[in-house]
């Protein structure tokens, strides 16, 4: 206690950080150069800084055990911290381009391991432009599921190359997604929404589910709740529009 009481940027009584200490710009422009370390290529990222209990030594790299979900622009971390309990065994990552953004969650993930000894060792993030180094992060077929959270609509015409989701972007998308694998999107921007179902749709790999498996997938009940901006959303009373679509392989021509 002693020590938190010389950090304020943590709370007292949990010893997790205070996210107004934290606060960033509510988006960054993705096309612009930031600086940070970027792995050559995913043999190269060192999983022990980021699940020490799955990888105690850089030298000693288990093989079968790969990140499987990735939360690209995770903001505050609402949705892996649900996710990491309910998927436990499973290992999840996300990519935030905010540098306070991501040293919140790093602050957040790891105040939730030293008051739940054993638990959230599945779930970390990195800082880094998912629109430029996804291939440098995950292998071809590596990832089970993707999350795009209530993501920047950038309204203007010209900014729509910004946008997370697009037709370019959904190849790299589908490189990286194992066959079967889900593709999650939410927003509460109608245009943004339709979209981004367009953009899935009318792509050679990518397929909707069915209503059926949206009601039976436990991720799908998160997408609203799990984060800040959802819970803004619900709060003042907003429509969301989501998008669910499952890699396939493309049928011959």
């Amino acid at each position: 206690m002693l020590e938190n009481k010389s950090n304020p940027t943590l709370n007292k009584t949990t010893g997790l950080p205070r996210k107004r200490f934290y606060r960033a710009r509510a988006h960054s422009n993705p096309l612009s150069d930031s600086h940070f370390p970027v792995p050559l290529s995913p043999s190269h990222v060192d999983y022990s800084l980021h699940y020490p209990q799955y990888f105690p030594s850089s030298d000693k790299v288990d093989g079968s055990k790969k990140v499987q979900f990735a939360d690209i622009g995770c903001g505050f971390g609402g949705l892996l911290i649900s996710l990491s309990t309910l998927f436990p065994e499973t290992l999840m990552i996300g990519m935030e381009l905010r540098d306070k953004v991501t040293e919140y969650v790093k602050e957040r993930i790891s105040g939730l391991r030293v008051a739940h000894p054993g638990q959230y060792q599945n779930v970390s993030v990195v800082r880094t432009n998912s629109m430029k180094y996804i291939p440098n992060y995950f292998e071809k077929g590596q990832l089970s599921k993707m999350f795009f959270l209530f993501p920047d609509p950038h309204f203007k015409e010209k900014n729509h190359r910004r946008r997370v989701i697009s037709p370019h972007l959904l190849d790299e998308y589908a490189y990286v997604l194992q066959v079967g694998g889900i593709i999650y999107t939410i927003t509460d921007v109608e245009e943004l929404g339709d979209w981004m179902k367009s953009c899935l749709e009318n792509h050679p790999m990518f397929e909707a589910l069915s209503n059926e498996e949206l009601e039976a997938d436990p991720a799908v009940k998160l997408l609203s709740s799990a984060t800040e901006e959802g819970q803004k959303v619900a709060r003042n009373g907003g429509q969301t529009y989501q998008a669910v679509y499952r890699r396939i392989t493309p049928a011959a021509s």
